[in-house]
C-alpha cells in the first residue's frame, strides 16, 4: 500500500492548523467558534508570510 498521498502536503497542514486551534480552545465550543478561530490564524500566517516579501 502506497503513503503517497497526491494532496500530502496541504492536508498535513490544514489537520495541524485544525489540532492548533483546538488544543488552544479545548471542547466544547460550537463548530463556529472554532471555524472563526481557524480564519483568523490562517489570515495571520498569510499577513506574516506576506510582509517576509515585502522586506
Amino acid at each position: 500500500m502506497s503513503t503517497d498521498f497526491k494532496h500530502k502536503d496541504i492536508t498535513d497542514k490544514i489537520i495541524k492548523g485544525f489540532y492548533e486551534v483546538y488544543n488552544e480552545l479545548g471542547d466544547g465550543f460550537l463548530e463556529s467558534a472554532y471555524d472563526n478561530k481557524r480564519k483568523t490564524s490562517a489570515m495571520i500566517c498569510v499577513d506574516m508570510r506576506l510582509n517576509k516579501y515585502e522586506e
